[in-house]
């Protein structure tokens, strides 16, 4: 983005603060970074479409710095090595000043070196695995303590479940997870035989023999019910062979971690009446701004569609950028990263988000049992709660913290009080 100015003398006559009277010689590029096409594209492409409300509607409203917003749309499509190169494109040729984007983990480490060597910026909008912390992210999803953690005490201690089938797409996101999960399930006394581990593929419809699996984890009449780390379209499949294997949420439920309103709209959910997922959003939340950002994107992309917790995680991010740009002055990474801690800005479920020191927000937990509409009944609800980069339940990583504000260090060890210096390799 270049700024011009009438003259030196105006520049040293009213300071930093006319940046948002100045004239634009070029707008201000947001770059989008999801997938249209391939087997994510049933949950990104939504993503993308948020993001282009998002700034249409900022632009409509003055942009930012005086300046409007353009944004710069690009296609990974599904292809995780590609988004590094994508990610490279956004930052050097078309030279953006933030980058929005990203769903799997794999994607997001693939761009994570790109952005770190060129200093880039990306808000990433989907609950992950946590054990990251680059200064070069802000994570608006959830980390597993306001996510996955929350749900297995749902299972455990609402539902009763005395066996656990952990089931997920195979790469980081489902393994550090249910790595995490399992060791939790272990400390509250649950034994290693009652948790069954299962990965499959990226877009993987043959779901007969794990569903049976799971199915006999039960036979000696213990309860058992289903973590599911499962991702994109093979989620399809999998809700499918429960409603042909007849398995009512009484039977086993599922709490998923990947499927919201989006994902579900594509599906009979008449035979899915009573699973879970785990979110700290709900299109069902009823509060006026809830409604009015429901109302907004019915406008912008039609009254079928639905809103889902990722594109929260955009709208909070989006609009803390905004204000961080603002109050920097100027859309220069280094200052934007230090005028984003402390950021709030309200969510849509009635309270307020807060980016930390971590680059994590505080969010709170929701529990919602699928309808027959395709919605969710929202069963349970937190206080926001502080996102965590390094999990509690490891080891490894219940000694690090992370804190870019005062710190400036992402793995800084508490015990020896030393930073592990990060790479992207991490």
């Amino acid at each position: 983005m270049t700024l011009k100015f009438p003259s030196l003398i105006t520049v040293a006559l009213l300071g930093t603060t006319t940046l948002a009277a100045a004239e634009c010689a070029d707008p201000v590029k947001v770059g989008v970074l999801h997938s249209l096409s391939g087997t994510m594209a049933i949950s990104e492409t939504t993503l993308k479409d948020t993001m282009l409300m998002l700034i249409e509607k900022q632009n409509a409203a003055g942009g930012v710095l005086g300046c409007q917003i353009e944004a710069v749309v690009v296609d990974p499509a599904s292809d995780w090595p590609l988004f590094a190169e994508k990610a490279r494109e956004l930052l050097t040729v078309n030279e953006v000043d933030v980058i929005f984007g990203s769903w799997t983990s794999v994607s997001r480490k693939s761009a994570l070196p790109v952005l770190e060597e060129l200093n880039g910026l990306m808000f990433y909008p989907v609950q992950y695995e946590g054990e990251e912390s680059s200064r070069n992210v802000f994570y608006t999803g959830a980390a597993p303590n306001q996510q996955a953690i929350p749900a297995v005490d749902y299972f455990l201690e609402e539902l009763g479940v005395e066996k656990f089938a952990l089931l997920g797409t195979d790469y980081v996101y489902p393994r550090t997870t249910n790595n995490i999960l399992e060791q939790y399930l272990k400390d509250k006394g649950i034994a290693a035989e009652d948790i069954f581990v299962n990965y499959t593929p990226f877009g993987h419809s043959d779901w007969a023999t794990i569903v049976a699996d799971v199915v006999a984890l039960g036979a000696d009449g213990k309860q058992v019910g289903v973590i599911s780390t499962i991702n994109g379209d093979a989620n399809i499949g999998f809700y499918k062979e429960l409603a042909a294997a007849e398995i009512s949420a009484d039977d086993i439920p599922v709490v998923a971690f990947s499927v919201g309103e989006e994902e579900l709209s594509g599906l009979d959910t008449s035979n899915l009446v009573g699973h879970l997922a785990a979110w700290n959003y709900f299109q069902s939340a009823d509060t006026p701004a809830n409604a009015e950002f429901i109302a907004e994107w019915k406008a912008f992309a039609g009254e079928n569609r639905v809103t889902n917790d990722p594109m929260e995680a955009h709208y909070i991010g989006f609009n803390m950028w905004l204000n961080a740009v603002e109050a920097a002055g100027t859309t220069d990474v280094d200052a934007v990263r230090t005028a984003m801690y402390g950021q709030e800005f309200p969510n849509l479920t009635g309270g307020t988000a807060v980016m930390l020191p971590n680059h994590h927000l505080a969010k709170p937990v929701l529990i919602g049992e699928i309808t027959t509409d395709g919605q969710f009944d929202i069963i349970s609800q937190t206080e926001e709660v502080p996102g965590d980069a390094w999990t509690d339940y490891l080891p490894a990583s219940a000694v690090l913290m992370s804190d870019w504000k005062d710190l400036g260090c992402g793995m800084y060890n508490t015990e020896t009080k030393t930073c592990v210096q990060l790479t992207s390799n991490y």
